[in-house]
């Protein structure tokens, strides 16, 4: 794990902004990504592309702003702020996608990380039927990275849910003819003793491998994982070592999670378990 400070590799701290939806219950959404932009040494912005109301047992409502207030978030944080990368997550409709694509196209930031976020880790629906279609026509050609996992790039991809590594690295590289430009699949849910994961590219496929853990405490994981890369990559590193990165420090966010106790349900990670005094490994 890398220790704080020792990561610096631009002299000054970087903005990134996260476009997502809101949690409430602090866990997943733009809350999971500020904590994570912070705890990872960049200054954390949000513009807020839906509300919900949830907590760790499930979502119980969805409100989606109105676009044109969506559109002057975003223009207001790019007509100041020099922004050094995008992550976005949830977007509740075809409109909504449209409208982040729109922007996006207008400042170009260099760095793109899309969460393609369609429903809650509680099976809790957090987008309408048309934002697929909106998200692969628009979005996905200006993402950096797309970071889904078996569920979400088989619906990306419109084909049946990956049941092995073979088919895992058969979906991403639909996803990449398909107008991605690197696709990381998230293969946490296959069966077995190792959480696997696929870097897919143009240049080739890196493959990561962990034991999986065994927690509580688990809700924004996805959240994470991806603000994460945006952070690391907003530092200066270059993909395939920002995946790395960002994978090490959910890994440690996971296991240190019982020191929070939040809700009944599915609790957070613990973002700042480098920080917090009495809380490192």
């Amino acid at each position: 794990m890398l220790e704080p400070g020792s990561f610096m590799l631009t002299d000054t701290v970087p903005n990134v902004l996260s476009i997502a939806g809101s949690d409430p219950s602090g866990g997943a959404g733009v809350q999971a990504d500020l904590k994570t932009f912070a705890a990872l040494q960049c200054h954390g912005m949000a513009v807020v592309a839906a509300l919900t109301a949830q907590n760790t047992r499930g979502v119980y409502a969805v409100h989606i702003p109105p676009v044109t207030f969506l559109k002057a978030q975003i223009d207001a944080i790019f007509a100041d702020i020099a922004v050094a990368g995008v992550k976005i997550g949830m977007l509740g409709n075809a409109d909504t996608v449209a409208t982040v694509a729109d922007r996006l196209r207008q400042y170009a930031p260099a760095i793109v990380i899309l969460d393609p976020v369609l429903t809650a880790s509680s099976g809790d629906a957090l987008s309408t039927d048309d934002v697929r279609a909106a998200m692969m026509a628009h979005l996905l050609p200006l993402a950096s990275l797309v970071t889904p996992n078996l569920a979400e790039i088989a619906r990306l991809t419109e084909s049946r849910v990956p049941e092995t590594e073979g088919e895992m690295l058969e979906s991403g590289r639909k996803l990449l003819q398909m107008g991605a430009q690197a696709v990381l699949v998230k293969g946490g849910h296959l069966p077995g003793a190792q959480a696997i994961d696929l870097l897919v590219e143009p240049a080739g496929v890196q493959r990561f491998s962990a034991a999986k853990l065994m927690v509580a405490g688990n809700h924004g994981t996805g959240c994470t994982l991806s603000s994460a890369i945006a952070a690391y990559m907003a530092r200066g590193m270059a993909l395939a070592p920002a995946v790395a990165a960002a994978k090490a420090y959910v890994r440690g966010a996971l296991t240190h999670s019982g020191q929070l106790h939040v809700g009944r349900g599915v609790g957070p990670l613990q973002h700042f378990f480098q920080l917090w005094p009495g809380t490192r490994q």
